[in-house]
């Protein structure tokens, strides 16, 4: 499938940049620091959509050898762990209506790009994404396998927080920063989320633990409000570390 950029229309470029005005202004002091350098490194700006084949994929083979690939939708778990495992970004090429721009109960393009596509320019996050989509095809039949790998990618590529340090003084946008760590967000489905995120860093109601594999795996979430908890890390190197930790913790479970 091709993304077939020629056929957006006037409103769908006028959505994006509504969209990505929207979070841009909302993002700096909350993402994570990668994320943000990331939507400069790939490439993203308010006055078009990004175009997958001419711009995006160029950026990103030369970043960390990953492109993003069109899909139609929500696609089966098989393809969907054999694109990523081949260091492929599965994304929808629609996008959302202008009466849409605050829910959608499948991810648009807005979601799989601006949402996830920056975490794409890091090579250790990127790493964790395509050894995790292994473990996942080596289980692909085993439902109970994929349920769990399903709840670790929804707690760290969708909805994961990460602690981040830095220096005083002001971050890239100019806000100011603090020398000490903060929670910041590297979840797609939070990054793409006006209400989730400041939700998930501000509300007090969920609660915010430790990256744990063992409770991951075990730990259902919610697809139908915003969660009830969020799993924090402490840098992308740890997600990359833990795959051993993965394999390990998986078998043993599977097995009880």
């Amino acid at each position: 499938m091709i993304q077939a950029y020629d056929t957006y229309t006037a409103d769908d470029q006028v959505v994006w940049r509504l969209l990505f005005e929207r979070q841009m202004a909302l993002l700096p002091g909350k993402a994570s620091q990668d994320y943000l350098d990331g939507i400069d490194k790939v490439g993203f700006v308010a006055d078009h959509i990004p175009d997958f084949e001419r711009e995006l994929n160029p950026r990103l083979q030369q970043l960390t050898n990953w492109r993003v690939s069109a899909v139609p939708g929500l696609i089966s778990n098989r393809e969907f762990f054999e694109l990523m495992s081949a260091r492929n970004f599965p994304a929808t090429t629609w996008l959302r209506r202008r009466e849409q721009l605050d829910y959608l109960q499948e991810p648009d393009m807005f979601h799989d790009t601006f949402g996830h596509v920056p975490m794409l320019s890091n090579q250790a996050f990127c790493d964790f994404l395509a050894a995790l989509s292994r473990i996942a095809l080596a289980h692909v039949d085993h439902p109970e396998a994929i349920d769990m790998i399903s709840r670790l990618y929804w707690y760290t590529v969708e909805f994961g927080l990460i602690r981040e340090s830095g220096g005083a003084g002001h971050d890239r946008s100019g806000h100011e920063r603090s020398g000490h760590d903060q929670l910041r967000i590297y979840g797609g489905g939070i990054l793409s989320s006006t209400g989730e995120t400041t939700y998930s860093l501000q509300d007090p109601r969920p609660s915010r633990i430790p990256y744990d594999v063992g409770k991951l795996l075990q730990t259902p979430y919610v697809i139908d409000r915003f969660q009830d908890r969020y799993f924090v890390i402490e840098s992308y190197e740890q997600l990359y570390q833990s795959i051993p930790e993965i394999e390990e913790k998986l078998e043993e479970l599977l097995v009880s």
